[in-house]
C-alpha cells in the first residue's frame, strides 16, 4: 500500500492537495445546475421550450466563461481568477436561488454558467506551474478523480437537499462554492510563472494574443481535434443512450444504474490508472482508450438488454479513466508558459462543442440510421485512436524541442 501511494500522489505538494480539496468540494455541492430545469417548469412553472432557452444560457455563459478564464489566468493570475469566480458564482447561486422574476432568472443562469467557466483553466494552469513534470501525470489523475467523486456526491446530496426545497438547493450549492473561495483565499499563493521571480525562463514572460497563437499552432490543435472526437463520443452518454435505451425497453431507473455504474468504476479505479500507464507512451494509452471506446459504444448496435448495456459502459467508462492523465499531460506540455492558461481555454471548449454536436448531429443519426448510429460511434472512435497514433510523433517531437528551450537559462 505504502508503495502504491508513492506511485499514486507522493511527493505533491501541499497547495495542490488545497487544490484538490476544492474542486472535490465544489463538485459535490455542484447540483443545482443538475435541477435547473425542474426548478423552472415547477416552482417557477415555465413551459419546457422556454425552460431549455434558460438552461442553453448556461452553456453560453460556460463557453464565454472558459476563454476569457483563460486569458485572465494568464494577463491577471491564477489565483485572482479562481477568488473572482467563486465568489462571484457564490452570490449569483443565490440571487438565482432568490429570484422570481423570469428577466433576473435567465440572467443569473447566464452569469452562473460564466462564472462556473472561469475557473477550469486556472486550475489546470496552477497545478501544472506547482507540479514538476514527471510528477504531473499523477496530479492530473488525481484531479480527475477529486472531480468525479464531487459529481458522484453531488447526484446523492441533490436528492436529500432536493426535498427541502429548490431555494435550499442553490443555498447549498453557494455555500459550497463560498468555502471553496475561502480554502483558495487562505492556502492557495499565485502560481503564475511570470509573477514568480525565482522563474529565470525567458518563454514564462506574458505573450499577448494567446488564444490566436493556440489557433494557428497546429500541432496543438490537431490533439484539440482529437479530444473533440473523444467528448463527442462520451457526450452520447446524456443525449443518444437514454433514446435507445428505451427503444429497448429499459427502463429511466436503469439508465440511471448506467449512469451511476461510471461513477463507481472512477471512484474505485482511477487511482491505479498511474500505475497501469506508468513508462508508456502517451500516444499510444490514447490510443488504446479510444479503441475502448469505440468498443463499447460500437457494440451497443447489437444491445438489447441492461446487462449489456451494463458491460458496454464498463468498457468506454474504463477508457476514458485511461485518457484523462494522458490527455491533461499533453495540452500542459504543448502550451508554452506563459500563455499556457489560454491554451488551456480553447481545451476546454471541446466539451461546450461535444456537448452541442452529440445531441444535434446525433439526433439526426438515430432518427435515420436507427441502430446503425453506434457503428458510426465506433467507427469515430476508431479513426480518434488512429489519429493519436499518428499524430503522436510530431507532440513528442514538439515537446522534446520546448522541454529543451525552456531548460536553457536566460
Amino acid at each position: 500500500m505504502r508503495a502504491w501511494y508513492r506511485v499514486t500522489a507522493g511527493g505533491l505538494s501541499p497547495t495542490f492537495w488545497v487544490i484538490c480539496a476544492g474542486i472535490l468540494i465544489n463538485r459535490a455541492g455542484g447540483f443545482a445546475v443538475l435541477f435547473l430545469s425542474l426548478y423552472l417548469t415547477g416552482p417557477r412553472q415555465l413551459s419546457p421550450a422556454v425552460a431549455g432557452v434558460v438552461v442553453g444560457g448556461y452553456g453560453i455563459g460556460a463557453a464565454v466563461g472558459t476563454l476569457l478564464g483563460g486569458v485572465l489566468a494568464d494577463g491577471w493570475g491564477r489565483r485572482r481568477t479562481l477568488l473572482l469566480a467563486h465568489f462571484t458564482g457564490a452570490a449569483l447561486l443565490a440571487a438565482l436561488g432568490l429570484a422570481s422574476s423570469l428577466p433576473v432568472i435567465a440572467g443569473c443562469v447566464v452569469l452562473v454558467g460564466v462564472s462556473q467557466g472561469l475557473p477550469g483553466s486556472a486550475f489546470v494552469a496552477a497545478i501544472v506551474d506547482i507540479t514538476p513534470e514527471a510528477d504531473r501525470p499523477r496530479a492530473f489523475n488525481l484531479q480527475f478523480w477529486a472531480f468525479n467523486v464531487g459529481m458522484a456526491a453531488a447526484g446523492l446530496l441533490a436528492g436529500a437537499v432536493a426535498h427541502l426545497g429548490f431555494t435550499v438547493l442553490f443555498l447549498s450549492d453557494a455555500t459550497t462554492t463560498l468555502l471553496s473561495a475561502i480554502m483558495i483565499f487562505l492556502w492557495v499563493p499565485e502560481s503564475v510563472p511570470h509573477r514568480v521571480a525565482a522563474t529565470p525562463v525567458p518563454a514564462a514572460r506574458p505573450v499577448r494574443g494567446g488564444v490566436r497563437i493556440a489557433l494557428r499552432d497546429r500541432v496543438f490543435m490537431a490533439f484539440v481535434g482529437l479530444a473533440l472526437l473523444q467528448g463527442v463520443l462520451f457526450a452520447q452518454n446524456s443525449s443518444i443512450l437514454p433514446l435507445s435505451m428505451t427503444a429497448d425497453g429499459i427502463s429511466a431507473s436503469g439508465y440511471g444504474l448506467v449512469m451511476s455504474l461510471a461513477g463507481i468504476l472512477i471512484v474505485l479505479g482511477q487511482l491505479f490508472v498511474p500505475v497501469l500507464i506508468r513508462g508508456r507512451l502517451k500516444g499510444s494509452v490514447l490510443a488504446a482508450a479510444l479503441a475502448l471506446m469505440a468498443v463499447g459504444y460500437g457494440a451497443l448496435t447489437v444491445a438489447g438488454s441492461l446487462g449489456f448495456y451494463l458491460v458496454c459502459a464498463t468498457l468506454w467508462t474504463c477508457g476514458s479513466m485511461l485518457a484523462a492523465p494522458p490527455n491533461a499531460t499533453i495540452m500542459s506540455e504543448l502550451a508554452p508558459p506563459g500563455i499556457r492558461a489560454r491554451y488551456q481555454s480553447v481545451f476546454y471548449l471541446t466539451f461546450s462543442l461535444a456537448s452541442f454536436i452529440a445531441p444535434a448531429l446525433g439526433g439526426l443519426s438515430w432518427q435515420y440510421l436507427g441502430r446503425w448510429h453506434w457503428l458510426a460511434c465506433g467507427v469515430l472512435g476508431l479513426a480518434a485512436a488512429a489519429g493519436h497514433l499518428a499524430a503522436s510523433p510530431a507532440r513528442e517531437r514538439r515537446v522534446t524541442r520546448q522541454s529543451v528551450r525552456e531548460t536553457v537559462p536566460a
